[in-house]
């Protein structure tokens, strides 16, 4: 048998030692541990039980070297503790997974039902692997560290982005981490700064109703271990590696990569849920529960993870650095991230501990955070955020510029806060760099394409007799429902992408892009496709002339962002016309609202136009912008420039001349603008020399 010794109760997890393995685990309440060491990831019985008593604690936590093993060691633990009526911790028939393992073993025997009750997992756990814990080498590939204001994300699935019929990713990499890096040069073509990944920290696809599987990974198993799936090959030594070989791509190819993160529940679920980890090491721990021991829920997934207290605090905490530091990621965008602030019985806490000490580590400091500012249980904290490093996803921006253009009523005058900034949502002012993520879809919910072919979901493929996803998502078909061959209709529709893709990109914020919304990937109509590992949940590798001439359009508009962000960025101070707000300075600009007429914007319930324009003081007007939301052409009068102007936008046009490479000049006193279109207008010497 190996010589056990005492070992070290720091890091966490486990590490290779110049005698063995040391092993650390958190389990404040145990009065017990067994850690198990397998001889491979299959084996239905552990080759050595290593007991662990009093002698091997250390405060909270409890731990051991074993001599004679290394790196590859397969592992679990068993923990003892008070059994109480009515609670759902302590079951010591259930060997657990290491929540600070950096790599998981064990998929081919996994089974999920069989953690219910007493039933003992033994031959069916996943167990933790020993790995290295290298840092990432930031030399050879360092992070592209964008600013804010010239931040474009786009938000895509590993598995999913590479797969599909057309797929430029060589078969046998297709789906996975390395398969990633092949599609390289179509994001850097797009123009985007910044990948957003789904989540890729372990999940369990099994969490799901029968006949279905989990794809989009909102059901962690772990924080640290990369999802093994989106792995080349089967060695859980390797993944670790394949992620860095992903993330050191991108940053030499000017990308940056950030990581969703669900760090506010588990996929164990509520208490009749598995006990796979957490719950039996220390569900009082980990989870938010009431009085009698049942869980307390506002991720809408059973469980709600307790940030507030210190350990739960400290393991997120570790994650970071885990993939930050070791791994190389960017940042962050927190799921459900609101969640993360409540305190004891839920309570919303304005100092939240975890986020403080998000803040206050000098190893995170240069990352990008991104949380959603809402929860299940009804919180929503956009402008007052409660951390100052982390930006908010800005739902009213995605709802209000939808209304606008679907052309609802009372939807003129939100629509202008959106355009400058949200400063209705931010205390009167345009939101601060970072602070405000703008969007129009998500991975949850319709996509672009989706959102003006449906008035109304269609998500019977996910098994729930269309109960699931928003009922709710200001979507219009533009007079069929789904795919049409109607020239009208579909002219109507391309004109609406364009409409609503330029409005985002021309917005204060940090626009995120969904994949594939660039060449118009549909769902057919599904918007909650979270089973969906197949044609709907893919990337869209066989775009039509159609698609390529939105691709194209999506690509010159987002080239034209970065040329004028300096004009775009929210803290340069943008008075407006009629307010005395220190015009008179250089850089200033001052922001002109009109209407189809100059100075005379129409506020009304019923307005379905708005127009603005950016003035500098030496220079006049330097962009205006009219757009027209009614169902008939209208004349816009336009400002004069002194320099003259250029049309760089018209959605009415035919593709190609809708953002030419070349804009043409402009000339008169009004522009006609065609039904539901949008028309830029740029001072020549802004675009002289400049091709789009």
């Amino acid at each position: 048998m190996r010589t056990i010794r005492l070992g070290q109760p720091w890091p966490l997890g486990s590490i290779a030692t110049g005698h063995g393995v040391n092993f650390a685990l958190v389990a404040p309440m145990a009065t017990r541990v067994e850690l198990l060491l397998f001889a491979n990831g299959n084996a239905p019985e552990p080759e050595q039980v290593v007991e662990l008593d009093h002698r091997h604690r250390s405060g909270d936590i409890w731990h051991a070297e074993v001599e004679g093993i290394g790196i590859g060691c397969c592992y679990a633990y068993r923990v003892f503790g008070p059994l109480q009526p009515g609670r759902h911790g302590f079951n010591p028939s259930k060997l657990l997974l290491d929540p600070c393992a950096r790599a998981i073993t064990g998929w081919d025997v996994y089974r999920r039902m069989d953690a219910i009750g007493a039933i003992p997992n033994t031959a069916s756990c996943l167990k933790g692997v020993v790995t290295e814990r290298d840092r990432f080498d930031f030399s050879a590939a360092p992070r592209p560290r964008h600013s804010w204001q010239r931040t474009v994300i786009y938000e895509l699935h590993v598995g999913g982005f590479s797969r599909g019929t057309g797929s430029p990713v060589s078969e046998s990499a297709r789906g996975t981490y390395l398969g990633l890096i092949e599609t390289i040069p179509y994001l850097k073509e797009l123009g985007i700064t910044t990948v957003e990944l789904l989540p890729v920290m372990a999940f369990d696809p099994h969490d799901a109703p029968a006949g279905r599987l989990n794809y989009w990974g909102y059901s962690p198993l772990s924080w640290m271990a990369p999802h093994h799936a989106y792995q080349q090959g089967n060695n859980p030594l390797e993944i670790r590696q394949q992620v860095r070989q992903l993330v050191t791509a991108c940053h030499q190819a000017g990308l940056e990569v950030l990581v969703d993160v669900v760090y506010n529940h588990t996929c164990e679920g509520n208490q009749a849920g598995p006990t796979l980890s957490w719950r039996g090491i220390d569900d009082r721990n980990y989870y938010h529960q009431n009085a009698k021991g049942d869980y307390l829920d506002v991720s809408g997934c059973g469980n709600s993870i307790a940030a507030n207290r210190p350990h739960a605090r400290r393991l997120i905490l570790e994650s970071m650095r885990c993939w930050a530091l070791e791994l190389g990621v960017d940042g962050f965008r927190f799921d459900l991230g609101i969640a993360l602030s409540r305190g004891e019985d839920l309570a919303p806490l304005d100092q939240p501990p975890l986020f403080e000490e998000i803040e206050a580590d000098p190893e995170l400091s240069d990352l990008k955070l991104v949380s959603e500012p809402w929860d299940c249980g009804g919180l929503y904290r956009l402008a007052d955020f409660p951390a100052r490093r982390i930006g908010a996803w800005n739902g009213r921006f995605r709802d209000d510029v939808r209304r606008f253009w679907k052309g609802d009523e009372r939807s003129c005058w939100p629509m202008g806060q959106r355009i400058a900034g949200s400063p209705d949502l931010f205390g009167g002012i345009p939101a601060l760099l970072g602070r405000s993520i703008t969007f129009l879809t998500a991975h949850d919910g319709f996509t672009l394409a989706d959102l003006v072919s449906y008035s109304r979901k269609h998500n019977l493929a996910n098994g729930e007799d269309n109960r699931d996803g928003d009922n709710h998502n200001n979507n219009w078909n533009h007079g069929a429902e789904g795919p049409s061959s109607d020239p009208a209709v579909q002219a109507l529709r391309n004109r609406q992408l364009r409409n609503l893709l330029s409005t985002l990109l021309l917005s204060p914020g940090v626009p995120m892009l969904l994949m594939g919304d660039e060449v118009r990937r549909s769902q057919g109509g599904n918007n909650n496709a979270w089973c969906q590992n197949n044609l709907l949940g893919w990337m869209h590798w066989q775009p039509d002339e159609g698609d390529l001439a939105l691709k194209l359009f999506v690509r010159r508009l987002i080239h034209l962002r970065h040329h004028l962000a300096d004009l775009l960025n929210p803290e340069i101070p943008h008075a407006e016309a009629g307010k005395a707000l220190r015009f008179d300075q250089p850089g200033h600009l001052l922001r002109q609202w009109d209407g189809v007429k100059l100075g005379q914007p129409d506020w009304a319930n019923w307005s379905h136009t708005l127009a603005w324009s950016l003035n500098d003081r030496d220079r006049g007007p330097l962009l205006w912008c009219g757009m027209n939301a009614y169902h008939q052409d209208l004349s816009f009068e336009i400002p004069t420039s002194p320099s003259g102007w250029c049309r760089v936008i018209d959605t009415h046009q035919l593709p190609g001349d809708d953002l030419p490479a070349h804009p043409p000049d402009a000339v008169g006193s009004s522009i006609p603008i065609g039904s539901r279109s949008l028309v830029l207008l740029a001072a020549k010497p802004l675009m002289e020399g400049h091709q789009l």
